[in-house]
């Protein structure tokens, strides 16, 4: 009878001792298998993020005071990258684009392809009809002295060979028109270099939303 309970309480501590390296095995598959399936979620959220960053939307930092009182030095903002993939740049648009001098500018579109542009008296004239600019309110009323915009046509601009914007390509500046080096200076852009449009400021806090 001593043989029998000894050998069943044997059986019984070996069982149990089989039953809880299972539940270890178990335990230690279900938790490699969660860390594989974290791992798995990661790469595809680190994926995610950099095809959205290279395809469709990208963060810029706004650098310089080109684009005051709209922009100022310093905003960061959400550049839509497909949308000219799909479409054609729009007539104020603000853009970044590739500059000649190896870095990105950020410009207000003013001139499509085939237009003629034209500044007189403070005033923007395409293809001979005036266009009002609600964004320049604020800087043509702090002026003192002169105008915001200086008169001037596109024969005025040697990278331009007849009086119109170039096919594929557009006009573009700065609002801050006696402080930004944009098309009066380098000619009319590429459609092809422009990165996107953007329109969302993010940062600072106090000036988040969209701009026009």
């Amino acid at each position: 009878m001593a043989s029998f309970l000894f050998a069943h309480k044997v059986i019984w501590r070996y069982n149990n001792s089989r039953q809880g390296q299972e539940a270890r095995l178990m335990e230690e598959k279900k938790t490699k298998s969660e860390g594989l399936e974290w791992i798995k979620a990661l790469l595809i959220a680190f994926g995610l993020a950099a095809i959205i960053r290279v395809f469709l939307f990208t963060p810029i930092v706004v650098d310089g005071i080109s684009m005051m009182p709209t922009l100022e030095h310093g905003d960061r903002m959400i550049v839509n990258k497909i949308g000219y993939t799909i479409g054609e740049p729009h007539r104020f648009d603000i853009v970044v684009f590739h500059a000649p001098e190896q870095k990105d500018y950020i410009k207000r579109v003013i001139g499509l392809p085939g237009d003629t542009v034209e500044y007189k008296d403070d005033v923007l004239y395409i293809n001979d009809k005036p266009y009002e600019e609600p964004y320049l309110d604020k800087y043509k009323a702090e002026i003192q002295d002169g105008t915001l915009t200086e008169d001037f046509t596109l024969q005025d601009i040697p990278q331009i060979q007849a009086n119109v914007v170039p096919e594929g390509h557009v006009f573009v500046m700065g609002d801050n028109r006696r402080k930004s080096k944009d098309s009066r200076h380098i000619g009319p852009v590429a459609i092809d270099e422009i990165i996107g449009n953007t329109s969302v400021i993010f940062w600072p806090i106090k000036d988040f939303g969209f701009v026009k």
